[in-house]
């Protein structure tokens, strides 16, 4: 699975991409997978629900 990661997208730009502004996860590639989100927060957590950090190993 790719790395997900936080982008927010301003108002401008999301005009251009049809899209409307907030913060988007998204992969390396630049495309979008969850959004718009309020905050870069919420989008953060959405990521972890998508994609969740790695289970520690017990030893």
């Amino acid at each position: 699975m790719q790395t997900l990661s936080p982008r927010h997208v301003k108002t401008d730009e999301a005009l251009r991409l049809g899209v409307e502004s907030g913060w988007y996860a998204i992969k390396v590639s630049g495309t979008f997978v969850s959004g718009p989100h309020a905050s870069e927060g919420d989008c953060r957590r959405k990521i972890d629900e998508i994609q969740p950090p790695p289970a520690k190993k017990k030893h």
